[in-house]
């Protein structure tokens, strides 16, 4: 028999449901009944995600200045808190946790209305909108990055860290090996859906800057847009790198945990798995991100000393080969930069989240988890 439900909120897009669905999983494997409330758009993910039951509720994106728009979008969102209401009322969930996106603010919303614990996880060292909004209403604050001491709501956030992937906690077993001074080094490049292009033109040209010795050196693993994949390859081939280039790989992790340098945006998923794999980093964060995010992230891991941040408009192709031929030939320094990454990696992050869930649903308070106080 099951411990009791817990109804999960996710915004359809994976980096919001990726943390749900570990979280999920978890709770599952100690009794809990899981249900997820979302949007339209994760009905792809239906299979995948362990849930009893997927919900889908409406909301809005509130982003529009237009008063029609606005009106409509807060329409939707009341529709969908009356209809999350009636779902909390059906499966009585002991707990409702949010993992920000717009999709979750009917949920969450209806929760509090009703008096059911709530909390919220937020991946990024900057709060998104959605998680904002939600903040002075629930018990509890789970952060990946936030910071726990200072702020308004330093009170009730617990750092848990983000939940990673089970392949990204069984690369995290390799040591990083520094490359040395003829050995070969592993490059590992990527940027997401949205930040791929840049990479796509900048890192093959700096590479072509490289002396030759270095270039026999390198072994490139490059993420690149479907449309670019192509033109990358062909750059690479053209100078005589062995590359791999893909728009998607499915052993990143392993990639990740034998590459002797990273340069990647600086997304939270991102930012966690280079710290629990532990491996030496440049970080450029996507310019155009919302609150800035993704440049908040990477300053956290850099604080640490375990990469180095670069905004975009600082790169030109000679300074990346300035920066990758510098690290090709300190391979002490890059090693102390994997050990102050892997210091900051929280491994544990999905069982932590799932503490804090079950003291949320136990009613304990977050004054009281943070002693150490457990259901």
């Amino acid at each position: 028999m099951a411990k009791g439900t817990v109804m999960l909120a996710a915004g359809g897009t994976g980096g919001h449901l990726f943390p749900a669905e570990a979280l999920a999983h978890e709770l599952t494997a100690r009794g809990w009944q899981v249900h997820l409330a979302t949007d339209d758009r994760a009905e792809r993910f239906a299979g995948k995600f362990p849930a009893a039951a997927i919900h889908p509720i409406p909301s809005a994106t509130i982003g529009s200045k237009n008063p029609i728009a606005l009106l409509r979008a807060f329409w939707s969102i009341w529709r969908g808190v009356r209809e999350a209401s009636r779902v909390i009322a059906r499966i009585k969930p002991a707990v409702v946790i949010g993992f920000g996106g717009y999709p979750t603010l009917p949920p969450l919303y209806a929760a509090t209305r009703r008096g059911v614990p709530a909390m919220v996880h937020e991946q990024n060292a900057v709060m998104g909108r959605a998680n904002r909004a939600l903040a002075g209403r629930v018990d509890a604050i789970a952060g990946g990055f936030l910071p726990e001491n200072t702020g308004a709501n330093s009170a009730k956030t617990v750092v848990t860290g983000n939940p990673v992937r089970p392949a990204v906690i069984e690369a995290a077993k390799a040591p990083y090996a520094a490359s040395g001074a003829s050995d070969r080094f592993n490059l590992l490049v990527f940027g997401g859906s949205q930040g791929a292009q840049f990479f796509s033109d900048a890192v093959p040209a700096a590479i072509a800057m490289l002396p030759e010795a270095q270039r026999k050196r390198l072994r490139v693993t490059q993420q690149a847009r479907a449309e670019d994949a192509d033109k990358v390859k062909a750059a690479y081939a053209r100078l005589g790198i062995e590359a791999d280039v893909s728009p998607f790989f499915t052993d990143m992790a392993q990639r990740m945990a034998a590459a002797h340098l990273v340069i990647s945006r600086s997304g939270a998923s991102t930012v966690s798995e280079i710290s629990v794999i532990g491996r030496p980093a440049l970080l450029v964060p996507y310019p155009h991100a919302l609150d800035h995010d993704q440049a908040a992230n990477a300053a956290r891991l850099a604080a640490a000393g375990g990469a180095e941040v670069h905004p975009q408009s600082t790169l030109s192709a000679e300074r990346i080969a300035a920066l990758l031929g510098a690290a090709m030939v300190e391979p002490e320094r890059m090693a102390a930069m994997a050990a102050a990454a892997r210091s900051v990696g929280r491994a544990d992050a999905t069982r932590l989240l799932a503490d804090l869930a079950e003291a949320i649903a136990s009613s304990i308070p977050v004054a009281e988890f943070k002693k150490g106080v457990r259901p």
